[in-house]
């Protein structure tokens, strides 16, 4: 019985490997039997082509907007305020709304700043592995 390491490496082939798939010419996708039986029958020839393995469960990565970095800070400003508000501090409750407010203006600029860099190394993994690197 295999371990579990080459179990997982098993599947990490089966789920980076080409498939072959069988396309009509209405562009529908076809079983290898269906398409036996198309290429017999020379009045409707099926086509191989080759598709790219299917990329579940990744998430897709955007190009860094400031709309979205701006929807992020609404999101976490109250979580910010409320955990300000629970600290113990001798702030007035100005103070402490004011503290919220400095630690946003820290927050969205690194929150758009992280944004652009996984942006950068997504587009670094998508790059052919033949073109020269830009810097």
């Amino acid at each position: 019985m295999p371990s579990r390491k080459q179990r997982r490496r098993r599947q990490k082939q089966h789920r980076h490997e080409w498939e072959e798939v069988y396309v009509d010419e209405e562009g529908r996708e076809l079983a290898p039997e269906e398409a036996e039986e198309l290429e017999l029958n020379p009045a409707r020839p099926a086509r191989a082509t080759k598709s790219e393995p299917v990329q579940r469960g990744r998430r897709v990565v955007e190009p860094p907007s400031w709309k979205r970095t701006l929807k992020r800070g609404l999101l976490f400003f109250p979580l910010m305020l409320v955990v300000i508000f629970f600290l113990p501090s001798d702030l007035s409750t100005a103070g402490k709304v004011a503290n919220a407010l400095v630690l946003m203006a820290f927050f969205l600029p690194f929150s758009y700043f992280m944004d652009s860099v996984v942006w950068r190394s997504h587009k670094r993994r998508l790059a052919k592995p033949g073109e020269p690197k830009k810097r």
